[in-house]
């Protein structure tokens, strides 16, 4: 490895052995947790989080609605650290999820779900974190230290923890070989070429579009863009950008698709598709795409872990727009690695 890779990079390649060491280490935590959601059968999941891990928390949230059957809502942690309100979560199974576990407002509003009757779990990278401390779980990614701002490996563990946690309540047998067949599978997605797509990204404003659990993974591309490339992306479900947001789509408008094969890829083909008939330049991670660009792309041994791979070969794809536009990815302007907000 030369001297001038970026920690981005390292950290993105390490994300096959992140995810080794977690499946490793993380069952007893996992296994635990589960056995005591479901115990208590709950009703209803929250989550509470911000940034990465609340775009973890929305693959998560379709994780739980397609395989438990339970809706899942994102709760504002402000709405205890700032305006002081306990929310009536008796039954309540809660995710916290992030990689410092120092956040005062995710630790205030994970305490009072804890103190209105809820099970909390907190997903973190730091198991002795005052966000470990207030729940009632702690499920520790392993992804050992992070040192770029930007979350990669971090971002990947906490999806994977969450849906673990997912497949055993549910004790899915399938899903749950799925997850631990996933090193090799990610391995795979980093070596994925997006090169095309990458010399497509011309610094105007873009869309990143997904649906249903591939959704949450564009919004992480929207944000890692804007993020470690100065670029404005915004991410839309494929639902939705036709229902207003085409309207700004000119002439070679980038737009990048993130499709697994479920029953969402073939609608996320035909707006890809429809898409680039409007001049847009479209990338999506699907072969049924007929107008668009289709990407080179893992998929693994279950629909719902064939958007973890997605965004691994993302993210190589990104850091490499980053140090094309002469932008170092580990330290981008007016951020660090952890903000705590209140």
């Amino acid at each position: 490895m030369t001297s001038d890779t970026t920690l981005m990079r390292r950290e993105i390649l390490e994300i096959p052995d992140a995810v080794a060491r977690l499946l490793s280490h993380g069952g007893d935590d996992i296994r635990t947790a589960a056995a005591a959601a479901r115990a208590m059968d709950p009703t209803f999941l929250l989550s509470v989080a911000r940034g990465s891990s609340d775009h973890a928390c929305t693959y998560l949230k379709y994780a739980s609605e397609l395989v438990l059957r339970r809706p899942m809502a994102s709760v504002g942690p402000s709405v205890n650290s700032i305006y002081g309100v306990d929310l009536m979560a008796k039954g309540a199974l809660c995710l916290s999820v992030s990689q410092s576990g120092m956040s005062p407002d995710i630790v205030r509003m994970t305490n009072s779900v804890a103190g209105a009757g809820g099970m909390t779990v907190a997903i973190t990278n730091d198991p002795a974190s005052d966000l470990a401390q207030v729940a009632s779980n702690t499920l520790p990614i392993h992804a050992g230290p992070e040192l770029s701002v930007a979350a990669t490996k971090t971002f990947v563990t906490s999806l994977v923890a969450g849906l673990w946690l997912i497949a055993e309540i549910k004790q899915d047998a399938d899903l749950v070989a799925a997850i631990h067949a996933l090193p090799a599978h990610l391995a795979s997605a980093t070596a994925c070429d997006w090169s095309d797509a990458a010399a497509a990204m011309d610094g105007r404003s873009l869309f990143t579009l997904g649906r249903g659990p591939s959704w949450a993974i564009a919004n992480e591309a929207a944000l890692k863009f804007k993020e470690t490339c100065l670029i404005h992306a915004e991410s839309y479900s494929s639902a939705e950008v036709l229902h207003g947001p085409v309207s700004i789509v000119e002439q070679g408008f980038p737009v990048i698709g993130f499709a697994a094969g479920d029953a969402a890829e073939g609608s996320l083909a035909e707006v890809a598709d429809a898409l680039a008939s409007k001049g847009a330049t479209v990338f999506a991670t699907s072969a049924k795409v007929e107008q668009a660009t289709a990407l080179p792309h893992t998929r693994t041994d279950h629909w719902l872990t064939d958007p973890i791979a997605a965004i691994v070969s993302f993210y190589g794809m990104v850091e490499t727009v980053a140090r094309a536009r002469g932008i170092n990815p580990d330290t981008p302007r007016h951020l660090k690695k952890v903000t705590e907000t209140v």
